[in-house]
């Protein structure tokens, strides 16, 4: 249902992870997960090491933030993020790479699951594990369904429809056997049920090298599926229709379809958590755009807390073909305001867009053709959620279920009018949603 189909435009898919050299100081923010953001358990002046605790949750929706380097905590204070907004961050000179006791840097692959589901959970939680295929939600929090609901499928995502984004695609093509043993990981937690790797058809050698991957290691009731190109069949409610035929209803959550959708960079996270005790203090991003040199196209493993300036600096400093800086893809990332904002978790992508990209035509009427809400995945009609959004009803938005909007840009990239549909739609969310929790509150 519904979706559009950009170019790919993965430029940097044959670029090996590269590892990214430490900065002289990092920034690591406390709000790097959906929920509340970390509080800090460090002061100034203290000594850290890598994988140290540095924060803990501040909420049940939260999680833990650790040192992503051995040094010497400067300050703990607020710094902008990517979009301008202040956040706490503690700041930490660094002095090595010396990594705190216990965790394994081995590359040695463990593939014995161990049998304590709760003691498993606990690891996962204690690590930082998020997830990393945008929302940064707790992962610890997400495989422990409420009681009453059961997963019957745990989704792998390896779709990556965005187009330029290709970490994951590396990550499947360098670290699969240790994706698959994180899937393992989830599956038995979850109860064992089955687990499906679902990755799009237009990255075959990916679908290949994981396949090998599952087969040689041999755990029951994990498949690999490839599922046809299209934008956004990595949404979580995509995903969950295109395996399991199963659509999940207005204002509920994938449980309650029976399924738990994760990225296959959060099941390499699990994977280095459980069988390795490494907290997740790197990722991979790509750097990347179109008519961009293939000198300066690449994959790194970073670390959370570097400058976004120190990894473009690296990559060789920002082409003159650049309008805008993206972090995440064109479709569904956020423009950087600010190259100072340091990599969080969930960090994908330097990327750059060309002027021509971004130069953003002049809106006409709508013409009533249909097209945003033949391209809306989620059945909405945008059209007429921007002429509700025009006019401030927030009671008939909410009836047309603007909560409900994924904010993936497909009515935006397949309007003839070159209405803004959107960022109205957006910011109308946004004020629906407010409304939603203060209701919820007050009962």
């Amino acid at each position: 249902m519904g979706g559009v189909h950009p170019d790919d435009n993965k430029i940097a898919r044959e670029c090996p992870i590269e590892v990214l050299p430490l900065p002289d100081t990092v920034y690591v923010s406390m709000a790097q997960h959906l929920g509340a953001p970390a509080k800090p358990v460090v002061a100034v002046g203290d000594s850290v090491k890598a994988g140290q605790v540095i924060a803990e949750p501040a909420g049940f929706i939260s999680a833990f933030v650790h040192s992503p380097v051995s040094g010497t905590v400067k300050s703990i204070a607020p710094r902008k993020d990517l979009a301008g907004n202040p956040q706490i961050h503690v700041e930490i000179k660094v002095e090595g790479d010396e990594w705190a006791e216990g965790i394994d840097l081995s590359k040695d692959l463990v593939t014995s699951i161990p049998d304590d589901r709760n003691a498993m959970l606990d690891r996962i939680k204690a690590c930082g594990v998020v997830g990393l295929g945008g929302a940064t939600f707790p992962t610890h929090v997400k495989l422990n369904p409420a009681p009453g609901k059961v997963a019957e499928c745990l989704i792998i995502n390896g779709a990556e429809c965005e187009p330029f984004l290709t970490s994951d695609y590396r990550v499947m093509l360098e670290r699969p056997k240790e994706i698959v043993v994180g899937a393992a990981i989830m599956q038995k937690i979850l109860g064992g049920c089955r687990c499906v790797i679902a990755i799009e058809e237009n990255k075959p050698q990916a679908v290949k090298v994981m396949s090998e991957a599952v087969s040689s290691l041999g755990y029951a009731g994990i498949k690999v599926s490839v599922l046809k190109k299209k934008y956004p069949q990595g949404g979580e409610k995509q995903l969950i229709d295109a395996v399991m035929k199963r659509q999940v209803k207005s204002g509920g959550l994938p449980i309650d379809a029976g399924a738990v959708v994760q990225n296959v960079s959060t099941a390499l996270a699990v994977y280095e958590a459980v069988q390795k005790n490494r907290p997740l203090v790197t990722n991979v991003l790509t750097v990347t755009g179109e008519n961009v040199p293939a000198n300066m196209q690449h994959n790194y493993l970073f670390r959370i807390g570097i400058p976004l300036s120190f990894i473009i600096d690296h990559a060789g400093g920002i082409p003159e073909i650049a309008g805008k800086i993206v972090s995440g893809g064109p479709m569904m990332g956020k423009a950087v305001s600010n190259i100072e904002a340091t990599t969080v978790k969930g960090s994908s992508s330097v990327l750059y867009l060309s002027e021509e990209m971004t130069r953003r035509k002049e809106a006409s009427q709508c013409i009533r053709c249909g097209r945003c809400a033949d391209a809306c995945p989620m059945g909405l009609e945008p059209f007429l959620l921007n002429r509700l959004a025009k006019a401030d009803d927030m009671a008939a938005l909410e009836e047309n279920a603007v909560q409900d909007c994924i904010e993936c840009g497909c009515c935006l990239y397949s309007c003839p009018a070159n209405i803004p549909l959107l960022d109205r739609i957006r910011i109308a969310k946004g004020q629906v949603m407010g409304i939603i929790k203060s209701r919820n509150i007050k009962k």
